[in-house]
């Protein structure tokens, strides 16, 4: 076998969701981050569309961020339902991270491929970034908010009228433990058809 199944398997056991807030202030390299993205772009994309586009948010950047998500949930939350702590949330993730990815698509303009297929490509591709972030020893955090995948969103973005923001991708290095994870058995997930 080309590659070590051992390593491989517990690199894909060992990645885990990690929220900003536990995020030391430990700065991510810019070289690291381009590794994270190529990754990503290797993902599987029906007719090569590669329908991934992908804005880097540092330095200065973040607060910028951070700004527009709390205007932006400003705007499309009715006062009645408004939540301090939701606010709190989609404002300070971003001051907590060194770098987020906002995660754009943009489908194939001649519409060969199913929107669905666009969205899976783009799933696999934060699932890659994702698995390269354990590999480095980075938390990572895929947050899908409606004030970072709505109009808003993509307009600040910069992207089409036909493209989509699907969230934003918080990276850093976690200041706790790594924690553990838990998956069920396997044989309360999958069903045998044979013969």
């Amino acid at each position: 076998m080309k590659f070590s199944l051992s390593e491989i398997t517990e690199l894909i056991r060992t990645r885990r969701t990690i929220y900003p807030k536990d995020y030391s202030d430990r700065v991510v390299q810019k070289e690291i981050v381009e590794r994270v993205l190529t990754n990503g772009t290797w993902a599987p994309t029906h007719g090569m569309t590669q329908p991934w586009r992908f804005t880097v948010y540092t330095g200065e950047g973040r607060s910028k961020l951070s700004q527009f998500l709390g205007e932006e949930y400003r705007r499309i939350t009715p006062q009645e339902k408004f939540l301090q702590k939701k606010f709190d949330n989609v404002t300070l993730r971003p001051l907590q991270s060194t770098v987020v990815i906002g995660l754009g698509m943009e489908r194939d303009p001649n519409g060969r491929i199913s929107e669905r297929d666009e969205l899976l490509a783009m799933a696999c591709a934060v699932q890659n970034m994702h698995l390269t972030c354990a590999a480095y020893g980075l938390g990572g955090f895929w947050a899908t908010g409606a004030a970072m995948t709505g109009e808003g969103m993509r307009e600040h973005m910069g992207l089409s009228e036909q493209g989509q923001a699907l969230g934003l991708f918080f990276i850093g290095y976690p200041a706790p433990e790594w924690p553990k994870g838990y998956r069920k058995p396997l044989d309360q997930l999958v069903t045998w058809v044979e013969g």
